[in-house]
Parts: structure tokens; sequence; C-alpha cells
């Protein structure tokens, strides 16, 4: 069975509800998954937003969210989850706000795409403490199993 992430919040390829963008509340959405490979040591959860600012003219992809070392029995987030709430293992790194936690969607202008990236690995990546996107792929790189993506689209 391949790996999957959806949410009850909003399907594949339709828009992301206002409650989870900074019009709204500015909270995570619940987000759900299976297909975890038997031999997934961790779970990588990656928000990024890779039409900013202008999806007419991107110049950036902007991560909302980063984490990290989430055990792979774990198979879902309730909405609005904060560092708090993680599963015990599970570490946040540095979005483009320079803090951890999740930034809902907040596009400048135009529609925006929004891909909530689900990684297994066959390993825990203990060596990192709060890294960058960069860091993170970088510690990634060779050790994805398996990947999943669930795109949310936003527009003010």
């Amino acid at each position: 069975m391949a790996l999957t992430i959806t949410s009850p919040a909003f399907f594949h390829n339709e828009d992301i509800p206002p409650e989870f963008t900074c019009d709204g509340l500015d909270v995570s959405p619940p987000l759900e998954w299976s297909g975890v490979p038997e031999q997934a040591k961790s779970l990588v959860l990656v928000v990024e937003d890779p039409d900013a600012p202008d999806p007419a003219a991107p110049k950036m992809v902007w991560v909302h969210w980063l984490l990290y070392n989430l055990p792979p029995t774990t198979t879902s987030f309730e909405q609005g989850i904060t560092g708090g709430d993680l599963p015990p293992g599970a570490k946040e790194g540095i979005n483009n706000w320079q803090q951890k936690g999740y930034g809902g969607p907040c596009p400048p202008i135009g529609r925006h795409r929004y891909f909530f990236k689900l990684f297994a690995l066959d390993t825990v990546l203990d060596e990192l403490e709060e890294p960058t996107t960069a860091e993170l792929a970088k510690a990634m790189d060779g050790h994805i199993l398996d990947q999943a993506e669930l795109i949310g689209l936003y527009q003010r």
C-alpha cells in the first residue's frame, strides 16, 4: 500500500478553508495518513508554498511548517496541533518566519498552492536541532522510503 496523506478539512487540489489561514484562526488543518512502510523509522512533514510571492512570477518556496522524527505509528494530527501536542520524539524545524510551528497561508497576491508533503524515512534524524528546510532536506537525502503529498489552494 502506498503512502497517502489527506485532510478531512479539504480535498486534494481544492481550497483550504479560511480558518487554517492568516485570515482565520491560523491553525493547522487536521491531517490523516496511511500506508507507512513497515521499515520506516520516522516521518517528516513539510508544508510549503512554491508560488511565493506571486504565482505569475514565483521567486521562492515559502516554508510554512517543518516537523520531523514523527513516530511511524502516528497516523493523524488534530486541527490546531502545536509543538506541545506532538508525539514523543517529534521535533519542529524553522519555517520562513524564522520560528517553529505552523504558519497558515497568507498569500499577498493570486491563488497559491500549498503542498503538505509527508516522507517516510529509514532513519531517525537525531543529529538535527531546529533545522531549516535545506538542513532537513540534506539530512533526509538517501533515507526516503516513500513520500506523499496533499495540495491545498488559497487566495485572499
